[in-house]
């Protein structure tokens, strides 16, 4: 049916509804709505009053029970005189619904003695189905509450048909005549303007949305996370530089210079600039001494530290390198301090669903007097709750910059796995007192990858669909705010 074909219609009938039309004429009726709405769009030619018509229909499970009877029924009737196992009785289809519904109706009853389920009564009318029987027929001739209760059920759905009222408008018309839409040069030239019909502008119209930027689900959670340690009381360390030289990547966290770590398989070295010369002489002599000979209760390692080989530039492994700056720093004027940090670390790391050869590093540390292992277990436990994981667990680890050491790990709800997503410890002596540190001045930190959580919080399993090429912009656009179960 088109626009003419309905004002015609209206035009001899005065009033006419939509959802009468579509059922007499076998119509869609979101079809005949689109015509309606294509000819109020032209102007007042058309009245349409809203109207709203409900109804009450059978679902699937509704059509099932009126062909073969209701559940408690079934049930009642498949009980034998001297009663039946309420095991074997909870065997047939449709079992746990009928039994709840025939003990509330007092048909059966359970005989512990013998352990089986009796009939209460001799015989059941199945008003069930007779009420769906009659409202199939009817649409609305059975009460309220069984209504409602056969809704709960879900034999039963309402059906709700918004349709409208059609009249003739003050501009009524049988022939539509399109209106223009714009302003051409032609039409002023030939001066026909002046007699074309235009149609009114919409000033209420709300216009194409704009596309516009929107944050990556890892600056959601950075953001997020940074919060929490701004709360927790922390200062955040800057971290505005990736080139690191090897001495405070390394050396200064007593770190040994034939460590695996430094092998051009797991470090990014620099060609240019190759390396750094300025550090504090009097700091890098004890480093150099304390790596060699030992001192401050360690014997050392031993072996002859090269100062070349602190020199060399690489692209830094940890933003634990920028924590040995500031605990540097604070060795100066020394008061208990907690620093946050959050940025971008480069490891050479072969590709795999959990690694990338760069990554977000998140880091806590705490320098405090007489700090202990419990200490940092307790942080750990109030900083993760914070983050909304629950299921975490720690494991004994080894870095040559703490001592003790903890891997902690977290349970993937989308990998169904176990893993990893940062390590902690306590910093160790050989790494403090070169530094100045007083004696008695311990330091807990932790780290651990901004990726991970913001996989498990956003149920993605291959980081390659977090960052890099591979990732489905839709998604970053469409995904909500971070909000973390604090």
């Amino acid at each position: 049916m088109d626009s003419e074909q309905l004002l015609n219609l209206l035009d001899i009938q005065y009033s006419i509804s939509t959802w009468d039309l579509s059922k007499e004429n076998n119509i869609d009726h979101q079809k005949i709505i689109g015509v309606v709405n294509s000819i109020l769009a032209l102007g007042n030619i058309i009245t349409a009053d809203p109207v709203t018509i409900k109804y009450w229909e059978l679902t699937d499970e509704g059509e099932s029970i009126l062909l073969n009877g209701s559940y408690e029924v079934n049930l009642f009737n498949a009980i034998p005189s001297d009663g039946i196992p309420q095991k074997e009785l909870m065997s047939l289809p449709n079992a746990k619904i009928g039994f709840s519904q025939a003990m509330s109706k007092g048909w059966i009853v359970i005989d512990r003695a013998a352990n089986k389920v009796m009939k209460k009564v001799d015989s059941v009318v199945d008003k069930v189905k007779k009420d769906l029987m009659e409202l199939k027929a009817s649409h609305d001739q059975i009460s309220e509450s069984e209504k409602l209760d056969y809704k709960k059920r879900k034999l039963i759905r309402e059906v709700v048909i918004k349709s409208f009222t059609l009249g003739k408008g003050p501009e009524f018309t049988t022939s539509i005549v399109k209106l223009e839409t714009e302003l051409t040069t032609e039409m002023i030239l030939s001066g026909s303007w002046k007699s074309t019909p235009f149609k009114p502008y919409n000033f209420e119209a709300l216009g194409q949305p704009q596309s516009a930027g929107c944050l990556h689900p890892l600056l959601k959670v950075r953001s997020d996370f940074r919060q929490i340690f701004l709360e927790m009381g922390f200062t955040e360390m800057p971290t505005n530089n990736f080139v690191e030289s090897s001495f405070w990547n390394f050396d200064a966290l007593f770190q040994p210079q034939q460590h695996p770590a430094r092998d051009s398989h797991d470090t990014f070295f620099l060609d240019n600039p190759q390396t750094s010369e300025n550090f504090p002489q009097e700091y890098l002599n004890k480093v150099k001494t304390v790596h060699s000979r030992g001192g401050y209760g360690s014997q050392g390692y031993g072996y002859d530290w090269s100062l070349d080989e602190a020199k060399k530039n690489v692209l830094r492994t940890h933003t634990t390198a920028v924590s040995a700056r500031m605990l540097y720093g604070l060795a100066k004027d020394f008061k208990p301090t907690k620093y946050f940090s959050i940025d971008r670390v480069f490891r050479n790391e072969t590709l795999d669903a959990t690694h990338l050869a760069e990554f977000q590093q998140v880091e806590g540390v705490i320098a405090d007097y007489n700090l202990t292992l419990g200490d940092l277990i307790g942080v750990l436990h109030t900083f993760f709750e914070r983050l909304g994981m629950t299921e975490i667990k720690f494991k004994p680890a080894y870095n040559p910059y703490t001592e003790p050491s903890m891997e902690i790990f977290c349970y993937h709800q989308g990998l169904k796995k176990w893993i990893e997503i940062g390590n902690s410890g306590m910093f160790r002596p050989e790494m403090l007192l070169p530094m100045g540190l007083p004696e008695k001045v311990n330091v807990i930190a932790w780290g651990l990858s901004l990726e991970r959580p913001t996989m498990i919080k956003y149920g993605i399993n291959n980081i390659r669909d977090l960052v890099g090429p591979r990732v489905n912009l839709q998604m970053v656009q469409d995904n909500p705010i971070c909000r973390l179960d604090k």
